[in-house]
């Protein structure tokens, strides 16, 4: 067949065998929107002129489910004849084979996709696994006891702070130097390192090292340690950089902390006169008056210093007691205690209250915290430790060591005055159950952990007896039916 003259009218109801000459003089009649320049070489394959000029090419085809299937291949020149040809012939290829070209490429881009989503959550995780690796012990720990401090009490919490804490703060112990700076925990080794780091071989090297210079406080630690690995295993994130087994759980850290030692210190019935003779000549009555309570009631000594005078029934002459065990107990209020209670200034609601914080107007209160902002500490008011900023007395340890030492008791601390309750109830064969009630011990016994319940009269049968045995042991006089002092205001 000859071929068509350069500047023949081209016919557009056929095919034509593509060529560059043709396409270039290609154009769409005046009377019509567009026409189709079709390719007698690929079948489905044209190229679409419209009025103003432009030319795209086209593929299009009908699908075996019948639907019309059309393809825009780009623009010519820019895609040559030989590209168009083609791609038609790949598309044609997928048409013969029954699919349709648009459902594979969703399908490739719903891969592509995909795995653009996996290599992002590979790059999160990977950016969330460097995260859990840098994280440190002491970071861990703090976040610890930011969860768990509503479901603790107040020295619970105080003992984590205080075993973890890296020291270097000015001591406010008394008598210290002015110099002095308080010691690192015996946790703050271990603070630094990474979580991840913290293993069975290092906890030992730890324990090796604090069980030589302070075993007691070191225990204490470890026992917070161990907990704290274990709440550690509960959180995924955590577990995953954890060995399976709680590495504080070793027993080369137990022996290397040693056993505690049992506690023997307690008051001897031959020892009572000393004792009560130099704590009653204690200069301030209300600490006189806290530590014989400690005594004669077995509680406590957190306890005891606690209490508020709302806690006094002396209608039903009964104490109510906040238990760390169960929350709050009644035991009776005796005649002597009472006494000892009624003497004592209702400066504010604490029954062992403290003149210390009487002054708290603003003004005061600035000047307070002034003063503290310059030495570089917390004020008074926020001191965790300091109980006196609260109106009640922080517990007397040192006014007990110098009573104790005056009456040739030295050893005896304030846990042992309750032991002492607890032993020298022997001497009057009071039945266990009655003293671990009062003293707030939980039941050792079926029977009185489910069937026993004694009513405050009961145990005001046995209380009075004990305490004034112990009265009369101690050489106190004292006489129980007389009216206690009336309760005094301090203004």
């Amino acid at each position: 067949m000859a071929r068509p003259s350069k500047t023949a009218e081209i016919d557009y109801s056929r095919a034509h065998d593509l060529t560059y000459g043709l396409l270039a003089r290609a154009t769409c009649p005046p009377e019509r929107p567009f026409v189709l320049l079709k390719d007698t070489d690929k079948k489905g394959l044209r190229l679409r002129i419209t009025q103003a000029g432009g030319k795209h090419w086209q593929f299009e085809t009908r699908l075996k489910s019948g639907k019309l299937f059309t393809r825009a291949l780009g623009e010519w020149p820019t895609i040559s004849i030989e590209e168009a040809r083609r791609k038609a012939h790949d598309l044609r290829g997928l048409t013969e084979q029954g699919l349709d070209p648009r459902d594979l490429e969703r399908q490739q881009a719903e891969a592509e996709q995909a795995e653009r989503d996996r290599l992002a959550a590979e790059a999160e995780a990977s950016k969330a696994r460097e995260a859990l690796d840098a994280l440190t012990v002491g970071q861990v720990w703090a976040a610890y006891i930011e969860e768990r401090r509503p479901h603790w009490g107040e020295l619970h919490c105080r003992d984590h702070i205080i075993k973890a804490a890296p020291g270097g703060l000015p001591s406010k112990r008394r008598g210290a130097d002015k110099d002095a700076k308080t010691r690192p925990g015996p946790l703050a080794p271990l603070m630094p390192l990474k979580l991840r780091d913290l293993d069975t071989a290092t906890i030992e090297r730890w324990a090796a090292t604090e069980g030589k210079t302070r075993p007691s406080s070191a225990r204490l630690a470890w026992r917070l340690l161990t907990v704290f690995l274990g709440w550690c295993a509960e959180h995924p994130q955590y577990r995953a950089i954890l060995p399976a087994q709680n590495p504080a759980k070793s027993r080369k850290a137990r022996e290397a902390l040693g056993k505690p030692g049992v506690k023997s210190d307690v008051l001897t019935r031959e020892q009572l006169p000393a004792w009560f003779a130099q704590v009653r000549q204690i200069q301030n009555p209300v600490i006189a008056a806290a530590l014989q309570v400690m005594l004669l009631t077995g509680a406590r000594p957190g306890e005891v210093m606690s209490l508020r005078w709302d806690d006094l029934n002396t209608q039903w002459k009964g104490i109510t007691i906040r238990d760390k065990v169960e929350g709050s107990r009644e035991i009776p209020l005796t005649p002597y205690v009472a006494a000892l209670l009624a003497a004592l200034p209702r400066r504010n609601q604490w029954v062992f209250s403290s003149a210390y914080a009487l002054d708290m107007s603003a003004a005061n209160i600035k000047r307070r915290a002034t003063k503290a902002a310059k030495k570089g500490t917390d004020t008074p008011l926020g001191d965790v430790k300091n109980r006196s900023a609260e109106g009640r007395l922080t517990i007397p340890n040192a006014p007990h060591t110098r009573a104790c030492k005056a009456a040739g008791l030295e050893g005896l601390t304030l846990h042992g005055l309750r032991r002492s309750f607890a032993s020298l109830t022997e001497w009057l064969e009071i039945p266990a159950g009655v003293v671990a009630q009062i003293q707030g011990h939980k039941p050792s016994a079926t029977a009185e952990k489910h069937y026993k319940r004694r009513p405050l009269d009961l145990l005001r049968l046995h209380h009075e007896r004990i305490e004034a045995w112990v009265l009369e042991q101690a050489g106190v006089k004292f006489d129980a039916k007389a009216e206690p002092a009336r309760l005094s205001v301090v203004m």
